[in-house]
């Protein structure tokens, strides 16, 4: 980090760039974009509270439970796939419950792990970044995202059966 940073300082020097008033509009422009977020960054996790407090994400995970048996994908780890989707710090909490009661040398703790590099906070991810560029039709971005997902979690799925 310190040579970076002396990277930066002597690149700035060299272009006779003024570094401080630079940064100080850099944090100017990064405290906007902030700004701008709050609001969507506040519904979102306002949902993902809604969802692990109401039951509805129990309630989902019940229904596909049949569906992840039949595949072969633990039914504990069905509440992560949506979660993923919206919040990875939630995600974060739930890989952390698996590993608890089951360790993360079991294969369900190492197929959580995998699916947690394998897969994307899409709708976080689609919010926050295309408000922040006033991007407003999202065109083929979700249906790619989530083909994308679905593909990260059945890739998990076969890797860590090969590693188990």
């Amino acid at each position: 980090m310190p040579l970076a940073f002396l990277s930066i300082i002597l690149y700035g020097y060299e272009k006779k760039i003024d570094i401080y008033e630079a940064f100080i509009e850099g944090a100017k422009e990064g405290a906007q974009v902030i700004f701008k977020i709050f609001p969507t960054l506040v519904g979102l996790m306002t949902a993902v509270g809604i969802l692990r407090e109401s039951g509805a994400l129990d309630f989902f995970s019940k229904l596909l439970s049949p569906i992840a048996n039949f595949f072969g994908f633990p039914k504990e780890a069905v509440p992560l796939i949506f979660m993923r989707l919206v919040s990875s710090s939630a995600s974060t909490s739930l890989l952390l419950d698996i590993f608890k009661k089951y360790g993360p040398d079991s294969f369900i703790g190492k197929l959580v792990s995998i699916m947690m590099y394998c897969t994307e906070t899409i709708f976080y991810t689609i919010s926050v970044y295309f408000m922040s560029v006033k991007i407003k039709k999202i065109r083929y971005t979700l249906k790619g995202a989530l083909i994308a997902n679905i593909i990260g979690i059945i890739a998990s799925l076969f890797i860590a059966k090969i590693f188990a």
